[in-house]
């Protein structure tokens, strides 16, 4: 029998990862699932709605990545004009990509707003 795909499971893994990073911190405006960092300044990841029977998406702004990001299923430019910025949103589906990948898609994200203070923090942790 097939194992039926839990977006929910998805995101809360996502966020557990997102929140490892240095100064991540959790809030939600406009009643959505939003990390920031920098002293809860700057947002770079969207992880959607608390709502168990909703579809899951995250949001990430991506510079590097963008094109290979746009190639993937269920991928678009984020809405509301910030695709424009290199936001790109991300359908939890099983045919998204793997949750290494959009990892590593939020950590990009994460260095393009982190002070270079928590990317040092970050690097060292790696390194």
């Amino acid at each position: 029998m097939a194992r039926r795909f839990d977006s929910q499971a998805v995101q809360a893994e996502l966020l557990e990862f997102t929140l490892g990073l240095p100064d991540a911190e959790l809030d939600h405006p406009w009643g959505d699932t939003v990390v920031k960092v920098n002293a809860k300044k700057k947002i770079f990841v969207f992880l959607g709605g608390d709502d168990p029977d909703a579809d899951h998406a995250m949001s990430v702004k991506l510079v590097e990545s963008h094109e290979q990001a746009l190639q993937a299923p269920g991928t678009t430019p984020t809405g509301y004009g910030l695709g424009r910025a290199g936001w790109v949103s991300i359908q939890l589906t099983a045919a998204a990509p793997p949750i290494g990948v959009l990892e590593d898609w939020i950590e990009e994200s994460y260095r393009q707003v982190a002070l270079k203070k928590w990317i040092k923090v970050l690097d060292a942790r790696s390194g």
